[in-house]
C-alpha cells in the first residue's frame, strides 16, 4: 500500500474514533472497510491520578506514558506528536507551568476540533495544536526543548522521516521520549493482521531492533529503553498461525508485540 493511502486510512479511522467516548473506543467499530471489533484501549495506561488529567481529552489511544520519563522542566517548551483530543498536551502543560509551552500536532481535522474545544473549556494560553505531517511538520527548526509522543510513530508509513524531524525542531541539548508499538521476531502475515483486527493500534509497527536503529542512525544519543508490555493475544488466535515451539517463543517473550517507551537526547 502506498504512503498516502495510509495516512488516508489513519486519517479516517482516526477521525470516526474522535467522535468517541473512551468506552466506546473498547470495542470501536472503526475498521477500514467493513465493521469490526478492535480493542484500541489494550495497550492504554491510566492516566487518572496524573496531575493535568482530562478525562474529554484521554480516548483510551495511548500505549504509555511518555512524558513519565521525558525529563520535561518547568518553562520548557514541548511538542506532542499525533496530539489527539490533547491528553498528554495538558499532562506537560502542568509540568511546565505558566512559563512553559505545549504545542500538539495532529492531522486529523475531528482530533484538532477536540482538542481545541477541549483547552478553551481549560482556558489555557500556553498550549495550541497545529494541523501538519509528522513526516513534514510546519514548525521552525531547533523550537523544542522536549519532544513527546503517544502511540502515534507506528502508524507513520516512514519513520525515518519522522525521526529526522523529531531531530530538526529539538533544541541543542533537547530530548524525545515515545511510546510505541513494536514487533520482536517474525509474524506470520495473516497473524499481524489478525493482531490488528485485536488491537488496532499494531498497524505499521515494525521490528523492536530496526525502530531502535533508526532512532540511533538519526544521530540520538543516550538512547534509554524504559519500558516494555507484552500484548497478550489469545491462545486460539496463536495456534491458527503457530506451531508449539513458536507458541513457547511467544510465551518466553522471544517473539510478539510490544509497546515500549523510549527516550533520546539530541
Amino acid at each position: 500500500m502506498k504512503a498516502e493511502d495510509l495516512k488516508y486510512i489513519v486519517k479516517e479511522k482516526y477521525g470516526v474514533i474522535a467522535n468517541q467516548s473512551k468506552i466506546q473506543n473498547e470495542t470501536s467499530c472503526c475498521g477500514a472497510g467493513e465493521c469490526s471489533s478492535v480493542d484500541y484501549t489494550i495497550f492504554s495506561e491510566n492516566y487518572e491520578k496524573l496531575k493535568g488529567y482530562n478525562a474529554d481529552a484521554d480516548l483510551g489511544l495511548g500505549c504509555g506514558i511518555p512524558t513519565q520519563f521525558a525529563g520535561i522542566k518547568e518553562g520548557d517548551s514541548v511538542l506532542d506528536l499525533g496530539s489527539g483530543a490533547g491528553n498528554d498536551c495538558f499532562v506537560a502543560r502542568a509540568i511546565v507551568g505558566e512559563s512553559g509551552h505545549v504545542t500538539g500536532i495532529d492531522f486529523t481535522d475531528a482530533m484538532l476540533d477536540k482538542a481545541n474545544k477541549n483547552c478553551a473549556k481549560l482556558g489555557f494560553k500556553n498550549v495550541e495544536f497545529v494541523q501538519g505531517d509528522i513526516e513534514e511538520m510546519p514548525l521552525p527548526d531547533n523550537a523544542f526543548d522536549v519532544v513527546v509522543s503517544n502511540c502515534v510513530l507506528n502508524l507513520v508509513p516512514d519513520k525515518r522521516k519522522a525521526f529526522s524531524e523529531i531531530m530538526r525542531v529539538l533544541k541543542s541539548g533537547g530530548s524525545f521520549c515515545v511510546s510505541d508499538v513494536v514487533i520482536k521476531g517474525t509474524l506470520p502475515d495473516d497473524l499481524r493482521k489478525d493482531a490488528e483486527m485485536y488491537a488496532g493500534c499494531v498497524s505499521g509497527a515494525i521490528e523492536m531492533d530496526e525502530y531502535l536503529e533508526i532512532i540511533n542512525k538519526q544521530g540520538f544519543k543516550q538512547v534509554s529503553l524504559h519500558k516494555q508490555k507484552e500484548i497478550e493475544m489469545p491462545v486460539n488466535i496463536l495456534k491458527n498461525y503457530l506451531n508449539e515451539a513458536e507458541i513457547q517463543q511467544f510465551k518466553n517473550k522471544e517473539i510478539g508485540i510490544f509497546s515500549i517507551t523510549v527516550s533520546a537526547k539530541k
